[in-house]
């Protein structure tokens, strides 16, 4: 007999099925005991009223792999309206040990450094799987999006031969007797490509020693890079980049809506047109001073109030950000250039994506170098293509954790992620 999942049960009514999965609660009550098993599409209600099968629950413990067998029967009280009677209920494997918390409860009540401690089972709740599915779809969306519009996917290596990408810190190794670096960005080759197949994109993880120990960073996280050519400036850049966040979300609502219902949030709507304001602009309204070189996290608060209010939007672009604080490959603003044809975009008072547009000419590349005091030789390999022609191009990266923490609610990024890296974690 096939197994089924929990979800399939409804048109079962009056056959005999096959289920399997976790012991997800017992309750043993005088005269009737009831079994719920977790498979990965949810909830099955076994009815137990045999001894000899109460006797061999009463036995098990919860996370326990088990396998019923049993007849479907509607109940509207019991999940998806049926539950499952005269079964026979098999262990899979021996008596779990019980995880440090109940998974059966509505929400997990161990403090974050526990659950990540012991994150292979703390990740079985729902609230937390939940938010892995969310990721799951709104890269599926991302992938979708950009593959609707010509872009083609690339695999760029993680482990690189320079220290330096903007002054970012590395994490350093031995590459056979060589020194390398855990890649910081695929921002190099991401360009590069741009030179063969003009739209490319990129999902993987990258690498930041950066000593940030905050509810935002991660040491390594996962980015979603997308560069394309042939743009007239940064704002071709922004378009795609709103039809992309749009098909993400999109890809949630249709792949993960039970997972959004679970965790009880609302999908925000990406406006037609995004709202932006130049940086000069941001610092009036987020109250600092006009010498600010940078927003500071709560710039960024006061600014994501100030979209919601005044435009009615979770996103908001920051555009025009210094050239100072921007790296040397970002292409000036031609009128005024001390500021760049670079943005930010922020979701709900936090910054969610980099971007703008790029340089393409290699003298504007030696130039750069020069402007800031860093040798040409350590991108060599990198600045080299620029003298056999490169168009006009951007682009830009998306944290997906940032991402789903937001549409989560999320205070940590770390809840978000299966297996966080950052200052002190490195395990499991």
């Amino acid at each position: 007999m096939q197994r089924i999942l929990s979800t399939q049960l409804p048109a079962q009514v009056g056959e005999t099925v096959r289920i399997a999965g976790w012991v997800h609660r017992r309750r043993l009550l005088k005269s009737v005991a009831f079994l719920i098993v977790r498979d990965a599409a949810g909830l099955s209600q076994v009815v137990v009223t045999d001894p000899a099968v109460r006797a061999a629950l009463e036995k098990l413990t919860e996370e326990t792999v088990v396998e019923v067998t049993a007849t479907v029967v509607a109940n509207p009280t019991a999940p998806a309206g049926v539950e499952l009677t005269d079964p026979t209920v098999r262990p899979l494997g021996p008596a779990a040990v019980p995880p440090p918390f109940d998974l059966y409860r509505p929400t997990l009540t161990a403090t974050l450094p526990t659950q990540l401690d012991h994150a292979p089972t703390a990740l079985r709740h729902p609230t937390r799987s939940a938010a892995l599915r969310i990721s799951a779809a709104a890269v599926a969306g991302f992938r979708a999006t950009l593959d609707a519009r010509d872009f083609v996917e690339v695999h760029t290596p993680k482990v690189v031969g320079s220290s330096t990408e903007s002054g970012a810190n590395v994490f350093a190794l031995d590459w056979f007797g060589r020194p390398a670096y855990l890649a910081q960005s695929p921002q190099f080759y991401k360009q590069l490509m741009v030179g063969v197949f003009e739209r490319v994109y990129e999902v993987g993880p990258v690498f930041r020693a950066e000593p940030h120990d905050t509810v935002r960073h991660l040491a390594q996280y996962t980015s979603l890079d997308v560069e394309l050519g042939f743009v007239a400036d940064h704002r071709d850049v922004m378009a795609v980049l709103r039809a992309t966040l749009a098909g993400m979300l999109a890809g949630v609502a249709d792949r993960a809506g039970a997972a959004v219902a679970t965790l009880g949030v609302g999908l925000p709507e990406v406006p037609a047109e995004i709202p932006a304001v130049h940086f000069t602009e941001a610092l009036r309204i987020a109250g600092a001073p006009a010498d600010e070189p940078d927003l500071a996290p709560a710039h960024e608060r006061a600014l994501g109030e100030w979209a919601r209010a005044e435009h009615g939007s979770d996103f908001l672009f920051v555009t025009g950000y210094p050239m100072a604080k921007r790296p040397f490959y970002t292409h000036p603003d031609p009128r005024r250039p001390a500021y760049s044809n670079g943005f930010d975009l922020l979701f709900r008072g936090m910054e969610l994506v980099t971007g703008g547009q790029r340089l393409h000419r290699y003298d504007d590349y030696l130039a750069a170098l020069a402007a800031r005091g860093e040798p040409v030789e350590p991108y060599a390999g990198y600045v080299d293509a620029f003298r056999h022609g490169m168009p006009p191009h951007g682009g830009f990266a998306i944290g997906l954790e940032r991402f789903v923490a937001r549409l989560a609610g999320a205070a940590n990024v770390r809840e978000v992620t299966a297996f966080p890296r950052d200052l002190h974690r490195l395990t499991p």
